[in-house]
């Protein structure tokens, strides 16, 4: 008998100003198991801590992006302690796997603190533009940003970075990535229970693509 083909993957990055935010546990409690979607933590108040503590000390950026990383997996450990089905992973071909199962996979970042070719280590990257890099990685149809802001309407990858709502490499990871880019701010609401209502394959580069 054939199997089944599942359809793509979509990454949900959840950003860390939700945090701080009454939208968080509705935004998390809405998430449907079992349709294939990856959450990506935001690093939140800890990777500000890790701002200001680099500024007071004066470390390299190399082991602040490091230490960033782990801002996620803290963010992570939040989430799951709001949402305990919550299944906090590491390899991308794990979360991938396991985002079909009745426990959606939260990314934990460490293993890139080992260094990747493809992700500078500065705060020109953050949880934003690694959630692109995941998403290509696990070929997601979708990458959604649930943030505390809503975008510009008609704005592109390049826009976004100039207004501040992703950072500065967002721009040439959204490039690389063959799917579509959506910002999910507080005027789209706290429901994302038809957030994994997309084609299989995504026909074009996004909303918020480069051009």
């Amino acid at each position: 008998m054939r199997r089944a083909v599942r359809p793509a993957p979509v990454v949900v990055k959840i950003g860390g100003s939700l945090l701080g935010s009454r939208r968080l546990r509705a935004v998390l409690a809405s998430l449907p198991a079992g349709r294939g979607i990856v959450v990506v933590p935001g690093g939140g108040a800890f990777a500000d801590a890790v701002r200001t503590t680099q500024a007071q000390v004066g470390f390299s950026d190399a082991l602040a992006h490091r230490l960033a990383l782990d801002a996620m997996g803290a963010t992570a450990q939040v989430l799951r302690a709001l949402r305990p089905d919550l299944r906090i992973l590491r390899r991308p071909e794990a979360l991938a796997e396991a985002a079909w199962s009745a426990r959606i996979p939260v990314w934990n970042a460490a293993p890139l603190r080992r260094g990747h070719p493809d992700v500078p280590e500065t705060w020109g990257v953050t949880s934003d533009s690694l959630g692109l890099w995941l998403a290509r990685t696990i070929g997601a149809a979708r990458l959604v940003l649930v943030k505390s802001a809503d975008s510009p309407p008609g704005a592109d990858a390049a826009a976004l970075a100039r207004f501040g709502l992703v950072d500065e490499a967002f721009p040439r990871f959204a490039a690389g990535f063959p799917g579509t880019v959506t910002i999910h701010g507080p005027a789209d609401g706290d429901d994302l229970s038809g957030v994994a209502d997309v084609p299989a394959r995504a026909p074009a580069l996004l909303e918020a693509a480069a051009p």
